[in-house]
């Protein structure tokens, strides 16, 4: 840690916010239920103590669940007026926040990610995407789909840990919007915030059936994905899945969206605001540890200006805190499980071995839990793995460039296509490599900025529809 004229004293939040519970279990129709399958422990990556017991859903169950949303669908749901469901889920947007204190710790508790973040950022955007959506529910007949858009029927969605509560958001919200009911799996290590979201449910006093919440493992997802009564699935998560998931649904009806994973070229030019950038830098792949799925995780610097870059660059990330995922002066929280862990080590040691030059933050890693120092390894080559594999980790790999066009050559040079970030002064230049880009995001002078209005969404292997919008809104409709 490099000297500071400050010192920071901890600045714990209160782990009793969280009105955490000995045990979760399911919520199929309405109601909480035992679930049939085998119960899991869902984990604290920061210290590794099991939270709760959760009671898994089995195949039965997820039938049950599919059977209650279409009972749902046709008997109240989807008959119900826009502008009544509108009220619904701006009621369940207020309670996101009326509980959002509550939700940000369970959060933090649940996934590891730093209190800042679940309260900051995660659990206000996602109040917002229900806001957001509530108010198009009564607007689709002129919103350009055509003389009369209809709703599908039930959604099945399943989400990944990065972004727990956020994820069920972007997910949930506009399939309630256009008129579906909704069958969600969580993520198999932090299902507790989306468990405590059907209490929501229940709280805005939502029709039995419209929302199911089913915690498990892959499996559960992978029967509610092949599950004939279900007409759209929307998945975020890795690649791999997402082509079995291709697979599956190949042949039916069924609509599908895939949000999957992403390998972001993140290009500075010799003109672009350094300071503004390096922060861009770090808050690009530094944010939630890297379990982003959007990551800056290459970053692309003109070759005039890469010393001055790295030197600003690891003296910021060495001033980031590694610790204790409550603490409010925290920056980069814990890894969210042992596999995940393991995985970023062995990518990591696979850059030392091909010859990257690897600089590790100093900052002091807490003994207990599952923690990784911010990394940025520079002398990278394109065909290292560590340059073309997605690391989900606070792992940063340096390139450069010399020409505008090499640097649209080397950040297209990847199977993935989920977003990109430009630092320049030059807005020519940014419209010109915008349009270069095969990516589905492009942030000018800043990254990771989202809004409930704008569509989200990948290209080749990072997946394809959006999420967000007017656009994100199509998906869930027959138009």
């Amino acid at each position: 840690m490099p000297d500071s004229p400050f010192e920071y004293a901890p600045a714990p939040e209160s782990r009793d916010i969280a009105n955490l519970k000995p045990a979760y279990r399911p919520f199929i129709d309405g109601a909480f239920v035992d679930g049939k399958g085998e119960p899991l422990k869902t984990i604290n990556p920061a210290t590794e103590e099991v939270l709760a017991e959760v009671s898994t859903a089995s195949k039965s169950d997820v039938d049950t669940a599919v059977k209650a949303a279409r009972r749902a669908y046709e008997k109240t749901w989807g008959r119900m007026p826009g502008a009544e469901r509108a009220k619904y889920i701006f009621r369940l947007a207020r309670l996101i926040q009326e509980r959002g204190r509550e939700l940000a710790v369970l959060e933090s508790l649940d996934n590891g990610k730093p209190i800042k973040e679940s309260r900051d950022s995660d659990i206000p955007t996602a109040a917002a995407h229900f806001f957001y959506h509530a108010g198009w529910a009564d607007k689709l007949d002129y919103a350009g789909y055509g003389p009369d858009p209809r709703p599908l029927g039930v959604a099945g969605q399943v989400i990944p840990w990065n972004f727990p509560l956020l994820m069920l958001a972007w997910k949930i919200a506009p399939a309630l919007a256009t008129g579906n009911t909704v069958v969600l799996k969580p993520a198999e290590t932090t299902p507790l915030t989306a468990l405590v979201f059907a209490e929501l449910c229940q709280q805005a006093d939502l029709p039995p059936g419209v929302v199911n919440i089913l915690p498990g493992a892959g499996d559960i997802g992978a029967e509610l994905v092949g599950h004939p009564d279900v007409n759209k699935i929307a998945f975020t998560g890795s690649t791999e899945v997402g082509k079995l998931i291709q697979r599956t649904v190949a042949g039916t009806p069924k609509k599908l969206t895939l949000e999957l994973g992403g390998k972001a070229a993140n290009v500075v030019f010799d003109d672009a605001p350094l300071d503004q950038a390096v922060e861009g830098i770090v808050n690009g792949i530094f944010f939630n540890q890297g379990h982003v799925c959007c990551a800056g995780s290459r970053l692309l610097v003109q070759e005039s200006i890469v010393d001055e870059v790295l030197e600003k660059l690891r003296y910021r990330v060495s001033t980031l805190r590694i610790g204790d995922p409550l603490d409010k002066n925290t920056d980069v929280g814990a890894i969210n499980s042992r596999e995940q862990l393991t995985k970023i080590q062995e990518l990591v040691d696979s850059g030392d071995t091909e010859g990257a030059q690897r600089w590790t933050s100093p900052c002091p890693i807490p003994e207990r839990g599952f923690f990784f120092a911010p990394t940025v390894f520079s002398d990278v080559q394109q065909s290292m793995r560590i340059a073309r594999e997605e690391i989900f980790g606070p792992v940063l790999s340096v390139l450069t460039f010399r020409t505008p066009e090499e640097a649209v050559t080397k950040a297209n040079n990847t199977p993935y296509g989920l977003s990109a970030g430009i630092w320049t002064d030059k807005g020519s230049r940014i419209l010109w490599m915008a349009n270069q880009l095969r990516a589905g995001v492009v942030w000018a002078n800043t990254f990771n900025r989202f809004d409930p209005a704008a569509p989200f969404g990948g290209y080749q292997e990072s997946g394809f529809g959006r999420e967000g919008g007017r656009t994100g809104l199509e998906a869930y409709l027959d138009v």
